[in-house]
């Protein structure tokens, strides 16, 4: 028999030098607040997940399920884990070396050196945040809850939108209210469909948007595995169909936040997030030079 490796069933590649995309997991949750603990486990859990569900093997064959994407004609490197302090210098490699990375967690706070390792002495970004809570708290900072207020200096607002929020704080209303920044609800996708969403969504997000998915956007039906649970979420379809269509618009890294193994059932969610990657994978935009017909 062929034995599962260490590495997500995505990555098809063992080079960094000639990969178009690199998945890197920060096992920390340092930050979070959380009374549920444990997502500093999700990154190995996630790639677990992926050589369970998605991996096939017959006549001593590996062969990997195809996502709703197809193959992915990216070159994906699996980059490892890496500690929280390790972010930046990291994230500033992969940015000269024209890398689009995929993160695992690890608590959400994780996303403000992320962003801020993507913006430094360029423009501000767009941001697409997928999270049950805005995380736009002001009054404590650093952590978790406050990743939206942290980062403001280093996003566009006009063109950074919140999708999946449902369980916000009062202060965190009058956060979003004062800065402008546009959100929908699992409601509002009720209401107005999933084509009129992601119309909305691509409207409003620029060039160079980064996407930010805290798994507790999606309902506990779906994605029981994560800190903080909230009921009347989105599904796991409606999320399929938004991050399809927001890296096939072009995307310049993503993160997967908030699994907490300790609390799933048989891997629901590690195996979710690990069909979002391979989604998202296959789907990226990938800016080539023309080829030269001679």
């Amino acid at each position: 028999m062929v034995k599962a490796d260490k590495t997500i069933c995505w990555a098809n590649s063992n080079s960094y030098e000639e990969s178009d995309i690199v998945i890197v997991g920060i096992p920390d949750q340092s930050h979070s607040h959380s009374i549920r603990k444990g997502t500093s486990l999700a990154p190995n859990a996630v790639r677990a997940a992926s050589n369970k569900r998605d991996v096939y093997i017959e006549n001593n064959i590996r062969s990997i399920a195809y996502t709703n994407s197809g193959k992915s004609s990216a070159k994906i490197f699996d980059y490892g884990n890496i500690s929280r302090k390790e972010i930046t210098k990291t994230f500033t490699k992969f940015a000269k070396d024209s890398k689009i990375p995929i993160s695992i967690g690890g608590d959400h706070s994780l996303t403000t050196p992320l962003i801020k390792s993507f913006v430094e002495h360029k423009k501000p970004i767009s941001l697409v945040y997928f999270d049950a809570h805005p995380d736009f708290l002001s009054s404590t900072r650093d952590f978790y809850g406050s990743v939206l207020y942290d980062i403001l200096p280093y996003i566009d607002k006009k063109s950074s939108i919140l999708v999946g929020i449902r369980s916000p704080e009062q202060e965190e209303v009058a956060n979003i209210q004062t800065h402008g920044i546009k959100v929908i609800s699992p409601q509002d996708i009720q209401y107005n469909g999933i084509k009129n969403t992601i119309n909305e969504i691509l409207k409003t997000i620029g060039t160079k948007t980064y996407l930010s998915f805290d798994m507790d956007c999606l309902d506990p039906a779906f994605a029981p595995g994560v800190s903080v649970p909230v009921p009347f979420g989105l599904s796991s379809a409606e999320s399929l169909t938004m991050v399809n269509e927001i890296a096939r618009h072009g995307i310049i890294g993503m993160d997967i936040m908030e699994i907490c193994p300790p609390f799933d059932i048989q891997d629901f969610t590690s195996h979710l997030a690990s069909r979002l990657i391979g989604e998202a994978v296959s789907s990226i935009k990938k800016y080539k030079k023309a080829l030269k017909i001679k």
